[in-house]
This record gives structure tokens, C-alpha cells and sequence, in this order.
């Protein structure tokens, strides 16, 4: 993409940005840079022109839910994974399952989530899914309690490297994942949770 020579220079600047920043640049802070430096062209070409810059690298720039990130791809992920090994943060089938319905069948509140598992839903998995940013409450439910309505949040989109909802994989894929993680002690086994949750992903 043929950019001007003031394009190319506000390029470099948010080239800069977005490799130094450990979030995410939202379309927000994109816009404010441009305002600042004066810039009256088109974030969208100089973000494309940015990302066929780095294209057939180990490095590419990718736009989340969030946002805008640099990332490396699968190929070099796995050999930093061989180089530094980390140990993933593990979690249990209860804990992904209760994860599936709130991502597919949002919102629902703890009661919906019981309903469809057929057992009772520990208050310390939904803590534990808040704690690590990939649920939030955004309302609760007029029925007598008035339940909490639970629902995915951006931050557990940018973790998948998705923009919304529907980039989500199909949930027989996402049960074939469940199947084979280990269950709770303290949990029955669940029958069939991707049949009874054979919907596919709301979006606004």
C-alpha cells in the first residue's frame, strides 16, 4: 500500500507505539495519536500498511477485541515455549464447561449455568473465571432475587486473539477440548453439556 511521506511518518510513530506496549492500542488512543500529531489520513490504511510490512515474519499485527497488538505467530510460540517452558495455569472440566456457557448462551446467570450442567455451580469457580478477567457481571435479572446476569469481557476475547463472539470455534470443538481435562472431586460428571448447549454464540 503506497502511503505519502507524512502517512509514512506517523506509520513509523504508531509502529513504535504498538511493538512497546504491553496491551492491546485501542482504536481510541489510535485516534487520539492522530489528533495530536495533526493527522488527517486514514488509520485504517496505515494500519494495513503496517501489517503487510511484517507479513511472512514471526511477528504480525493482529486487531483483538480491544484493540490492535503485535504477536508472534504460532510457529515462533512454540519454540519460545521449548526455549522458556512456562507452566499454563490449569483448570479443571467444571471450571471450563461453566467458562463454555457463559462464552455461548450469554448472558445467564448461575442458575442457567446449574440448569444446564445439572449440578450446583461453586461460588469459587465464578470468582476464580472473575479473577482472571474472563467474566463479569453487567446486570442482573428482574426475577425475584434479581441473579446476577453474567457474560464473557473483552479481555477473555483478547486471550483468544478474537474481535467478538462470533469468531468463536464451534462448540463440538470446544467440548472435544472439555472431554478430556480432569473433573472436580468435589463434582459429579456432567452428561452431555454440548448437547444441551447446542446454540450458537449472541452478539450485540
Amino acid at each position: 500500500m503506497k502511503l505519502t511521506p507524512e502517512e509514512e511518518g506517523i506509520k513509523s510513530l504508531l509502529e513504535a507505539v504498538l511493538l512497546s506496549s504491553e496491551d492491546p492500542v485501542s482504536i481510541r488512543e489510535i485516534k487520539k495519536l492522530f489528533q495530536e500529531k495533526n493527522h488527517g489520513g486514514s488509520e485504517k490504511n496505515i494500519l494495513e500498511s503496517i501489517q503487510e510490512s511484517w507479513q511472512g515474519k514471526m511477528v504480525e499485527l493482529v486487531q483483538v477485541a480491544t484493540g490492535w497488538r503485535f504477536q508472534v505467530n504460532k510457529e515462533a510460540q512454540d519454540a519460545i515455549n521449548e526455549l522458556r517452558p512456562t507452566k499454563s495455569p490449569s483448570y479443571s472440566r467444571a471450571v471450563m464447561e461453566t467458562l463454555a456457557i457463559i462464552a455461548y448462551k450469554q448472558p445467564v446467570t448461575r442458575g442457567d449455568i446449574e440448569e444446564i450442567r445439572s449440578v450446583s455451580v461453586s461460588a469459587n469457580i465464578i470468582r476464580l473465571l472473575e479473577a482472571r478477567g474472563w467474566v463479569e457481571t453487567i446486570g442482573f435479572r428482574e426475577t425475584p432475587g434479581r441473579p446476577a446476569l453474567l457474560a464473557t469481557t473483552k479481555n477473555f476475547l483478547d486471550d483468544l486473539g478474537l474481535q467478538g463472539l462470533e469468531q468463536l470455534p464451534p462448540l463440538e470443538d470446544v467440548g472435544g477440548l472439555i472431554e478430556n481435562l480432569p473433573d472436580q472431586p468435589s463434582e459429579t460428571d456432567v452428561p452431555n453439556v454440548q448437547k444441551e448447549l447446542d446454540i450458537k454464540p449472541q452478539v450485540d
